[in-house]
């Protein structure tokens, strides 16, 4: 079992008020078939970008919560260690809202966005795109 990380990270891309394109494309249409039916879903879990080790908070939360229509399929196959917890930040209400607001500014990506890619990539090599 994997543990969900508990609070989204500060580049989580379902965070509200992270910047825009700050992931690849598809890194964010990865987002749009967990807002499928259940049984349309990907079975995949999504991880953390920054602690792959972790499902993604923002992930986990946004796709069960309350108000959201379907279950997460994924973690009907791959279950969690203990509860999911509650954000302490705002996120977007669903995978489809955050991808469309990622994927906004990827040909242009703001300065803010651009100083956060460069800080993950000093904090976690492994995100470093292969020359």
């Amino acid at each position: 079992m994997t543990e969900v990380r508990s609070q989204p990270c500060s580049a989580c891309p379902y965070r509200v008020g992270v910047p825009s394109g700050i992931w690849s494309y598809e890194e964010y249409e990865k987002l749009r078939g967990y807002d499928e039916p259940t049984g349309d879903q990907p079975l995949a879990t999504f991880h953390c970008h920054a602690t792959p080790e972790h499902l993604c908070h923002g992930w986990a939360v946004v796709h069960t919560s309350r108000g959201h229509e379907y279950d997460l399929l994924a973690l009907r196959f791959w279950p969690v260690e203990g509860p999911i917890p509650e954000p302490g930040v705002p996120l977007f209400p669903s995978g489809n809202e955050a991808a469309d607001h990622g994927q906004t500014e990827i040909e242009t990506p703001s300065s803010e966005a651009t100083e956060t890619v460069e800080r993950l990539v000093r904090k976690y090599p492994r995100l470093r795109t292969p020359d």
